[in-house]
């Protein structure tokens, strides 16, 4: 049998709470979800998930800034009351 460690966290009740009930719905612990987040780091050589903020790409920027003008004159674009008018619109 492998040897263990123990570690104490101090953690929000509330948190511990709810995360025990998203681990248990894969049959998993807290403990578990530590040891994979643990394994995951060391096989990584780091966090397993990025922790940069997402940067939209030049696409979504220039998409952004089309709304921002349209919101600024709605004359700009044409609007929609009925998604299905807009698709049909939008596949012609």
């Amino acid at each position: 049998m492998a040897k263990t460690s123990s570690m104490y966290i101090h953690i929000d009740p509330d948190v511990k709470s709810d995360v025990e009930n998203i681990y248990a719905q894969y049959g998993m612990s807290i403990t578990d979800a530590i040891n994979v987040f643990l394994y995951t780091s060391r096989n990584r050589g780091g966090l397993p998930f990025d922790l940069r903020p997402a940067v939209p790409n030049a696409e979504t920027l220039e998409a952004l800034e089309e709304v921002k003008h349209m919101k600024a004159d709605p004359s700009i674009g044409k609007s929609y009351t009925n998604i299905d008018e807009m698709m049909k619109e939008l596949l012609e």
